[in-house]
């Protein structure tokens, strides 16, 4: 069972949670959407005010939550998961963060072309047309930029992302996954997953990851990203509860990232986004379910390492 004062840390690190993102959907929401957001230049480049929230203030509500209940219940600094614990032991599960998420989404993009190969576009028209726009003068193959782009999202790209992925794995696993561990550990993940998706709601149903026009258009989208979001869960609190640690899961997350996007460089014609080939679609996200399958029926799989860990 949950302890009562852990039960009151759970309601106001929740309130604050989705308070801080809710406000700032809001926010966007009432500044034109994701798709007419103010455009600012910053360095000669072209930012919108959307993607500034989302990527600040939204994105960082579950950290910020993590930090104020602690002030707010006078819990402290104790249990914060931000220490390495890197050792031999626990190595594995820094390399499966790095690498996992990068293959599991391969093997669902494989999935969805195999049950549609209709949209997939071996000659990879949409990046000769980019390479071409972009007026590179040296001859290189679509598919030499396919394959450097996919080592530069597994290698490179769990670190890049590592600031951006920090304030909600902080929050989320950081601090509401090791709440609910008395439940057990599949009770916890799962619950975590579900929360962790209705957060996502607001800008879902603005048009981010699955647009407006798919099939069930915007009821469905929210759902699929509840059942996206429960699949990482398990994934990301099996390496955070290994590794004792919130870095596994912010490298995984990281990786997630640099990689979602790869298959659409494959992909010909108008795919309905609830299905793939992107991670996000019950398809495209078949490698991340079946992983986390595996995961939850493992014995074990989701106990922390050490009985006696005052963490999880």
């Amino acid at each position: 069972m949950i302890k009562k004062p852990d039960k009151k840390r759970i309601v106001i690190f929740l309130l604050i949670a989705f308070g801080v993102s809710w406000a700032t959907g809001l926010a966007i929401f009432l500044t034109g959407g994701l798709e007419d957001s103010p455009t600012y230049e910053v360095e000669g480049a072209q930012i919108t005010l959307a993607y500034i929230l989302l990527a600040s203030a939204y994105m960082f509500g579950p950290a910020i939550a993590n930090l104020l209940t602690r002030i707010l219940t006078r819990e402290g600094r104790k249990n914060l998961l931000l220490h390495p614990n890197f050792n031999k032991k626990r190595w594995l599960y820094y390399a499966a963060g790095w690498f996992l998420p990068g293959i599991l989404i391969i093997i669902g993009m494989v999935v969805f072309f195999v049950f549609f190969p209709g949209f997939f576009d071996k000659d990879l028209a949409l990046l000769q047309e980019q390479i071409q726009t972009a007026g590179n003068t040296v001859a290189i193959s679509p598919w030499t930029v396919v394959i450097l782009q996919t080592l530069q999202a597994m290698l490179i790209a769990p670190i890049l992302n590592a600031i951006s992925t920090f304030g909600e794995e902080f929050g989320w696993r950081g601090y509401l996954l090791p709440k609910l561990m008395p439940l057990g550990g599949r009770k916890a993940v799962l619950l975590t997953g579900l929360t962790w998706g209705v957060w996502h709601w607001p800008v879902i149903l603005m048009g981010y990851n699955y647009g407006k026009d798919y099939f069930g258009a915007p009821f469905l989208g929210p759902v699929a990203m509840v059942w996206f979001t429960l699949s990482l869960s398990v994934i990301f609190g099996w390496l955070i509860i290994k590794a004792e640690s919130v870095w596994p899961a912010v490298i995984a997350h990281g990786a997630l990232n640099g990689i979602a996007g790869i298959s659409l460089l494959l992909t010909k014609g108008s795919t309905s986004t609830l299905l793939g080939p992107t991670p996000v679609g019950l398809i495209g996200g078949s490698g991340l379910t079946l992983a986390a399958v595996i995961i939850l029926l493992v014995p074990g799989a989701l106990s922390p390492q050490r009985n006696d860990n005052p963490n999880l």
